[in-house]
């Protein structure tokens, strides 16, 4: 059952969205600086026009975490009148309603978890996150505001006898279509209803593929005016939605002090009405199988929308490579590789490299399944496999995200050289990324890790960029560039969106963008924004990045270079010669060139104008799924 937020009106950003959350879930009033002074207490009637005035954040309550005191701890709220206010307030006639300012804490926000904060006709209220309705019983403390513990539980026994609690609560357990996720799950209220049914049936069958479902309305929304010309394409977009294979597995493996383990695996053939698979593997211990169907669905729109019909997959492991040693990873790898050869061939599906799987995993599986398959047949695409050395795909990718934004730039009349550019990630995708930006004159200043982000003002160079790989190679922090080069700057905990900049790429991970980091971004001066990791911006950010006329580049079009150059180098022409990096990048740029006028030409044979921040992103979509959606109808019901 999709539960609407009642009528409760979100901030501008977030106008077209609906929340579904846990019912059983507890949230907290969020208050944007702690310390401040509001009005709690509320005499009887009509709420106080004054709390309009609070400064209070509107949006989703936030989840309740490990972080949080005890809630015995969280009972304690210090309420302190100046001696000032104490005589003022002697000299001053008795109101009728009682007015009580309090100064919050943050460990008082935690008695009131079963509420949150929200606007609704120019009114701040606090509502129940259950039954989403607000009021005397469900907004303050009807014994009083004197903070002791005894009187703040009276408060939420009140809130939980509520008959209005009690009767959201029953309807909600007699619900026979209830959905409940493990995060909250945004759906855009935009949808036409027979978009609409495509996203409802995914969200009834996969409720809790997070991940998958934020993927598929991205999607389903480039696509209403397609389904809304032609009605087939619903049924073919519900196929096209559920993967052709999904294949779960165990990895057990040894440590070196001979200790076992075991991770879970993951490959999912997505769809292959183009051709055989290709698609990354993932080794990170956020993998879960709603991310590998993401990335698998991110993939067959990237592999459609690239020169060479390619069927989408996508794979990995919960496995953590950081920290272990070569023997670990290659057991791994090795165990990895037993179980998955039996799906994998050149006219079946061949991985490729991705987060955290570089060079030597790739060698280490590639070994295994050559010994397996007892053949050397075909290979996997990445580096160094055929030991030519005429591989460049691993660069692939981030040139070709510089290469696709100097197309988009040129179409701007503008040109790259000199331009201020924040990149995300440190990893190799963003390192080549900074490689061209320096190659073409501009001025690339950030990076960033997991723990937060580099800024050096006077901009990266080669010698620089060398020094960032030897940290990240010796598995130091980024923080250590900042002990050599004097101008720049380590930020623990922040991303660097808030940067000015004319062109970001994110190149860390998805839903690396948040709604504050977006409009961090406006203020900044980014006009445009290329996507170097898959789906990196939520549906918030993606709204207030559209509303500012701020221009995306999706990673389908924008990071196809590594389809591309996987192909080259599985082009038999190309096992034979030893290209130079001028060969490579020419045809990589015309590639680049091929995808970026069919997404434009999509988007124009639906109405999208060139000018519109949109264009590309529905354009790119648009013309993936016809040429999916055509084979699969030339093919029958398959």
């Amino acid at each position: 059952m999709l539960l609407p937020v009642g009528g409760t009106g979100i901030n501008p950003a977030m106008d077209d969205m609906n929340l579904i959350q846990p019912t059983q879930r507890h949230h907290h009033i969020v208050v944007r600086d702690l310390g401040e002074e509001i009005d709690l207490e509320i005499g009887h009637g009509d709420d106080d026009p004054s709390f309009a005035n609070t400064p209070l954040i509107s949006g989703p309550p936030r989840e309740p975490s490990a972080e949080d005191p005890d809630d015995a701890k969280n009972m304690v709220m210090v309420s302190q009148l100046t001696s000032d206010e104490q005589n003022l307030s002697k000299t001053q006639p008795v109101k009728r309603k009682k007015k009580v300012v309090k100064r919050w804490r943050e460990e008082w926000a935690d008695t009131y978890k079963w509420a949150y904060v929200d606007v609704k006709e120019g009114t701040a209220r606090i509502f129940c996150s259950v039954c989403r309705e607000f009021g005397r019983k469900h907004r303050r403390n009807p014994y009083g505001n004197e903070g002791s513990r005894n009187m703040q539980m009276s408060a939420l026994e009140e809130h939980n006898n509520s008959l209005l609690h009690k009767e959201a609560l029953r309807l909600q357990m007699a619900s026979k279509d209830k959905i409940i996720v493990d995060k909250p799950v945004y759906v855009k209220a935009l949808m036409s209803k027979t978009a609409g049914s495509i996203v409802e049936a995914v969200l009834k069958r996969d409720p809790h593929e997070v991940e998958f479902i934020q993927s598929v309305q991205e999607a389903v929304h480039a696509l209403e005016r397609v389904i809304a010309k032609n009605a087939h394409y619903v049924n073919i977009m519900e196929r096209v939605l559920e993967p052709e294979r999904m294949i779960i597995f165990r990895v057990p493996w040894v440590d070196d002090r001979g200790e076992t383990h075991v991770n879970r695996g993951f490959r999912v053939h997505f769809n292959q009405a183009l051709g055989p698979c290709r698609g990354g593997i993932r080794f990170h211990p956020s993998i879960n199988l709603s991310i590998v169907k993401f990335l698998g669905f991110e993939q067959t729109l990237k592999n459609a929308l690239s020169p060479y019909k390619l069927g989408g997959a996508a794979g990995g492991s919960d496995f953590d490579p950081k920290g272990k040693s070569d023997n670990e990873i290659m057991r791994f790898c090795q165990s990895f590789m037993n179980e998955i050869y039996r799906y994998l061939a050149p006219d079946k599906d061949l991985p490729s490299e991705e987060m955290g799987v570089g060079t030597r995993e790739m060698g280490y599986l590639f070994g295994q399944y050559r010994r397996l398959a007892g053949h050397f047949q075909g290979s996997f695409t990445g580096p160094r496999i055929f030991w030519s050395g005429s591989s460049l795909r691993t660069e692939a990718t981030g040139y070709g995200l510089v290469f696709f934004a100097q197309l988009i730039l040129a179409d701007m009349n503008k040109e790259i050289k000199g331009l201020r550019c924040v990149v995300s990630g440190s990893g190799k995708i963003a390192m080549h990324v900074l490689e061209k930006l320096i190659a073409y004159g501009a001025v690339p200043i950030t990076v960033s890790d997991s723990k937060g982000y580099l800024v050096d003002e006077d901009g990266f160079d080669y010698m620089k960029i060398s020094f960032l790989r030897d940290i990240k190679a010796q598995q130091r922090s980024l923080r250590d560039y900042s002990k050599t080069y004097a101008r720049s700057k380590y930020y623990d905990e922040a991303k660097p969106w808030n940067e000015r900049c004319d062109v970001a790429f994110p190149c860390a991970s998805q839903n690396e963008i948040d709604q504050s980091d977006a409009i961090s971004l406006v203020n900044s001066g980014c006009c445009l924004l290329v996507e170097g990791s898959n789906m990196p911006c939520t549906h918030e950010a993606i709204d207030v990045l559209r509303k500012a006329n701020v221009l995306v580049a999706p990673a389908m079009a924008a990071g196809a270079g590594g389809v591309v150059a996987g192909e080259l180098e599985l082009n038999h022409e190309c096992n034979l010669m030893n290209w130079s990096p001028e060969d490579f990048e020419s045809k990589l740029q015309e590639a680049m060139k091929q995808i970026y006028q069919r997404a434009l030409k999509a988007a124009a044979d639906f109405g999208y104008q060139k000018e519109s921040p949109e264009t590309l992103v529905h354009g790119a979509v648009i013309s993936a799924f016809l040429t999916i959606a055509q084979a699969m109808t030339d093919q029958g019901c398959v």
